[in-house]
């Protein structure tokens, strides 16, 4: 059987690649974006390598810090201690402007919702 040298079967297979990501993603793997901060307020929390060692850092306690997370916002009088916790942690970039960026962005989704 004669196939077109323009069919489908005739171009080559090209293998896909092992691990197919969207968002660019530091060491530890959660997304990040182009800088390397995280881009939510969940994203920072998940630095952390457990919601309670969060809490703990930033001083609040652990159901404060489950719902900042769920509601991805932190209430504006944690910034302080938020802001140093990631100074401690090593994530740089963590401010006042990026914790009230995403605190309007977060405050805009509800609206929506």
């Amino acid at each position: 059987m004669n196939e077109h040298p323009a069919s489908v079967s005739a171009l080559p297979v090209i293998p896909a690649p092992t691990k197919v990501s969207a968002l660019p993603t530091n060491i530890s793997g959660l997304p990040t974006n182009i800088s390397g901060l995280p881009m939510s307020i969940s994203g920072l929390i998940d630095r952390w390598h457990s919601i309670g060692a969060f809490a703990a850092d930033v001083g609040c306690g652990y159901e404060a810090a489950r719902q900042m997370r769920r509601r991805g916002r932190i209430a504006p009088q944690h910034w302080p201690h938020v802001v140093a916790a990631s100074r401690r942690l090593g994530i740089a970039g963590i401010s006042y402007e990026w914790l009230a960026g995403h605190r309007a962005v977060a405050a805009m989704q509800g609206e929506a919702a």
